[in-house]
């Protein structure tokens, strides 16, 4: 799992990547939690997210929004943390010229970042959207929405009312041409804690039936 460093708008990002064994394999990127209530790419959820894709032959970044860890500049209240996940997709990109797709998976305040990606890149072809806090951010710029995913959320979440969550779901399933999916984990908070096992079984079967014959052997290398 080698560190990288790339270039975002405002000076270094760092991350961690794992490249896929085949050239023409399908980029995967994976969003943080706010970074002003210690998110960061090293978070459980997003840890197992990261392996998740890495899993099923992805080529898959994680790294930190600037302010974060070693990468550079302060927090921007998403404009420029989209701004960072942009420079992530387009340094993926350049080192993997022949892939074929890419997926972002998010949580939190990342899973509001990809969603916005999602608009801006139409080589995004599917998403997982964790924990997307619905009642604290603007989603009305899925119009419409343009690839099919994955919403998981816990339905003892005191931070997003799982309402929330669903009232955005079923306004997105109302288009044609997409096909959006919801997944509860009974018992999970906004954190998943102790819940980290189980919400990854639900994003695993997802993956599975989307890119089926993709599974390989677990592989996990302690979080640092």
């Amino acid at each position: 799992m080698p560190e990288v460093i790339f270039t975002g708008e405002k000076g270094r990002l760092e991350g961690r990547y794992q490249p896929a064994k085949t050239r023409n394999a399908p980029i995967a990127i994976i969003l943080h939690p706010h970074p002003q209530f210690g998110g960061t790419m090293n978070n459980p959820v997003v840890y197992n997210l990261y392996y998740q894709f890495v899993n099923r032959g992805f080529s898959t970044l994680r790294f930190n929004f600037r302010g974060v860890g070693r990468s550079q500049g302060s927090f921007d209240h998403g404009q420029g943390e989209l701004a960072d996940a942009a420079a992530a997709l387009d340094w993926a990109q350049s080192i993997n010229p022949d892939a074929r797709a890419c997926w972002i998976a998010g949580f939190s305040f990342g899973a509001w970042i990809g969603m916005q990606l999602l608009m801006r890149r139409p080589e995004v072809e599917g998403f997982i959207s964790i924990a997307a806090p619905a009642n604290l951010y603007d989603f009305s710029f899925l119009a419409p929405c343009p690839s099919s995913g994955l919403f998981v959320h816990g339905d003892k979440d005191a931070v997003v009312p799982f309402s929330a969550v669903t009232g955005l779901v079923e306004k997105l399933k109302t288009q044609k041409g997409i096909i959006i999916e919801q997944q509860t984990v009974p018992g999970a908070n906004h954190f998943f804690d102790g819940r980290t096992d189980e919400l990854m079984e639900v994003v695993g079967t997802y993956l599975d039936k989307r890119l089926p014959g993709t599974r390989k052997k677990d592989s996990k290398e302690s979080a640092a």
